[in-house]
């Protein structure tokens, strides 16, 4: 059996919003994904918490999550991630308590400390400069109590929330949620469909000082990663600059919203290696090609999950990339 029909294999959706299309477009689409990878047997479909962000429309992540839960019907929906030190974690509780009371067994709780945004967004948020820097394994365990049993004699509780015990994951792109996941025996997820670099050492820091716990008996890392598979290698090249040109605009201070692929990204050396530098852990091609590519990353990062962003101009190119994808996993032959 090939590694890929081992693993699960999940999405995140940035809910990307194309240039000169509207939000409603975005949430759309999103929705139609979540219903297609559903259907196509996929584990997770997970959202991100960003602000203030022209291209991208799931600043709203719990209300989103409720909406792609109730468009589906067997998918596990999360957040990839919530950035807990934006929030109060007991409104985090009732927000992720009442997903879990609607759709049972089904929500997932990914946790980051980022703020998803720039500082003057912080500020507008609310969120104290600090935040999340030392106090996040205070928020995280605050958190955790409200999803818990309540305790004898707890006078704040979440309702909904307590006694619902949502999965919680924490995410990161470097070494310090890997070893917080570790200490407290928690499942891992390893962002490197934006930073990769520090992809191998986080997931070795994890591993080597991961505890058992009520939760895990082993560690659990899943890992993001773009993917884009095509009927060529040519064709998935040319979709994927669709994703170069938005980390480009990103470099440069510019809107971000999803631009239609082109022949050729026109950037200086310097601004493709940094976009490569982003994309550095992304496969790209055809069938046979993405196949090899996974392979060889699973080979080398062992991951338990994999977790694919296909970051896609065309919605059509989009569904097919995945279609594709699923036939991977589905296949007895390679």
């Amino acid at each position: 059996m090939s590694k890929l029909q081992e693993i699960p294999l999940s999405v995140l959706d940035l809910v990307p919003i194309r240039d000169q299309g509207s939000i409603a477009e975005a949430l759309d689409q999103s929705r139609q994904l979540a219903r297609q990878v559903d259907q196509l047997g996929f584990n997770r479909f997970w959202l991100a918490e960003h602000h203030n962000i022209d291209g991208i429309a799931s600043a709203a992540t719990s209300v989103l999550i409720g909406h792609i839960a109730g468009s589906t019907e067997r998918i596990r929906v999360g957040s990839g991630g919530i950035m807990l030190p934006n929030h109060s974690p007991l409104v985090i509780a009732e927000q992720f308590g009442t997903l879990e009371t609607l759709y049972p067994h089904r929500i997932d709780l990914g946790l980051g400390r980022a703020p998803g945004s720039d500082h003057a967004t912080m500020r507008a948020i609310g969120r104290h400069m600090d935040a999340g820097v030392t106090d996040f394994p205070e928020r995280l365990a605050d958190l955790r109590r409200y999803l818990d049993d309540a305790q004898p004699g707890q006078r704040v509780k979440a309702i909904p929330g307590q006694g619902t015990h949502v999965p919680i994951w924490l995410l990161g792109s470097s070494g310090y949620s890997a070893q917080l996941a570790a200490q407290l025996g928690l499942p891992f997820a390893f962002a490197a469909q934006f930073a990769p670099g520090y992809l191998d050492e986080a997931l070795h820091l994890y591993r080597q000082q991961f505890q058992p716990s009520e939760v895990l008996d082993e560690p659990y890392a899943m890992v993001g990663m773009p993917v884009i598979v095509a009927d060529t290698d040519e064709q998935a090249r040319y979709l994927g600059t669709t994703a170069q040109q938005k980390f480009l605009n990103l470099i440069r201070g510019q809107r971000t919203r999803s631009l239609p692929p082109v022949t050729r990204v026109e950037a200086s050396p310097h601004e493709m290696a940094m976009v490569n530098q982003h994309l550095g852990a992304a496969v790209v091609g055809s069938a046979e090609t993405v196949r090899e590519g996974l392979e060889a990353f699973l080979d080398r990062t062992q991951a338990d999950e994999l977790m694919v962003v296909t970051d896609v101009y065309d919605s059509e190119a989009r569904a097919h990339s995945f279609e594709l994808l699923a036939q991977l996993w589905q296949s007895p032959e390679r």
